[in-house]
């Protein structure tokens, strides 16, 4: 396996290890303290400082400094938790028509446009020779 699969694989795994802790707390208890887009609003700004540490300690780990292979990395989770967020979502017997069309409507889109810069941070997050 390449590096940047490696990389790629560590940083969709971390994120979305934490994006489904927090998921459960919004399920559980905050859409019902706060409501779903209120909580979505205060989790995709930890979710995406969460990506920023975690691409910016695995692209030095695993040499990650090129665009290219930064973006590679960061596509390469993303598909990763896409694909994650369809089997949750079938197991909880959702179609993907649906799952696609709360993506695509707040509060869905908020969290959707967070994944797309989760996607992308490893190229914001990368070492540049300075």
């Amino acid at each position: 396996m390449s590096r940047i699969a490696k990389a790629g694989l560590a940083y969709w795994a971390a994120i979305f290890a934490l994006g489904f802790a927090l998921g459960t707390v919004r399920t559980l208890w905050g859409a019902e303290a706060l409501g779903e887009a209120r909580f979505i609003l205060i989790e995709v700004p930890v979710m995406l400082l969460a990506s920023f540490a975690a691409a910016h300690w695995l692209t030095r780990r695993f040499d990650i400094a090129s665009t290219g292979a930064a973006l590679g990395m960061g596509a390469l989770a993303f598909a990763l938790l896409m694909a994650a967020e369809v089997a949750l979502s079938a197991a909880l017997g959702l179609s993907v028509s649906l799952w696609i069309s709360g993506l695509l409507a707040p509060p869905g889109l908020y969290g959707f446009l967070g994944q797309i810069a989760f996607g992308l941070m490893p190229v914001l997050a990368r070492p540049r020779d300075e």
